[in-house]
């Protein structure tokens, strides 16, 4: 992975969240404890209420992610949300019921059969305030100004190109709009082993960035009032993904928060 191009990396995540889709399974298919656990207990280590976990329509909990956004994301009713790497829909749904009737939301996937599932997961639900759009992250396909929350749930680190990515969202955001995000933040320097995988790439892992370095390129994009928090309750999931690999020495789940002026 050493020379892996930008698109090389896309593709081989695309693939691997693809598959996700089509066999619908529980975790990143990359040793996330998925032959174990089910997506509600994974969903549960995240942070996510039981209240939030029953109010979702079947199929549209993978138990993907690092964190629980909603916790920051403050969301209230009438505003528009867009949520990046929106997978087969979980917290879009729950960002529809909270912003209600008078407010939407739009998730945003790269993944052609996760756009799909969540298509067909919203019919079932009659969720009429959510839509989806297939595009990737580094290009958002959402209009300026549109919202007033922009939410992820641990993608932003398998982006290549995050800096990119942190502009893309400053831009769809209305002034005073909020950035709310769970990911994984790299906690110490990662082996070469890690470094050189794909697949732990795609397992949120490889393409983690410092603190210190999401704080950068987030002021570079324009962003104020940036905090990132370490969630250090989130170290036994990390330890999951891969039993033994010892992932929780090297990575940490961080609720990652900032605001357009």
């Amino acid at each position: 992975m050493k020379h892996a191009s930008p698109d090389e990396l896309r593709t081989a995540v695309r693939k691997s969240y693809g598959d996700i889709a089509v066999k619908g399974q529980a975790g990143c298919g990359c040793g996330c404890g998925a032959d174990t656990t089910g997506p509600t207990q994974l969903a549960t280590a995240m942070g996510y209420t039981a209240t939030e976990l029953a109010g979702v329509p079947e199929g549209a909990n993978l138990g993907l992610g690092c964190g629980n956004p909603h916790a920051i994301a403050a969301l209230c009713a009438g505003e528009t949300v867009v949520d990046l790497g929106s997978g087969a829909g979980f917290d879009c749904f729950l960002a529809a019921r909270q912003v209600g009737d008078s407010g939407r939301v739009i998730g945003v996937d790269m993944t052609p059969e996760m756009i799909t599932k969540a298509r067909d997961n919203a019919r079932k639900a009659g969720a009429s305030n959510v839509s989806f759009r297939l595009g990737e992250i580094e290009y958002v396909p959402v209009a300026d100004g549109t919202a007033d929350v922009v939410m992820s749930n641990c993608v932003i680190n398998l982006s290549p190109e995050k800096a990119q990515v942190f502009r893309e969202i400053y831009r769809v955001l209305k002034p005073g709009g909020r950035l709310a995000v769970a990911d994984v933040v790299a906690s110490a320097p990662l082996p070469d082993v890690l470094k050189e995988d794909l697949k732990a790439y795609a397992a949120c892992v490889s393409g983690a960035i410092t603190a210190g370095q999401i704080e950068s390129m987030l002021a570079e994009a324009g962003f104020v009032d940036v905090s990132i928090r370490p969630q250090d309750q989130r170290r036994e999931l990390i330890k999951e993904w891969s039993p033994g690999g010892n992932l929780e020495d090297y990575v940490v789940s961080a609720l990652i928060e900032a605001r357009k002026p």
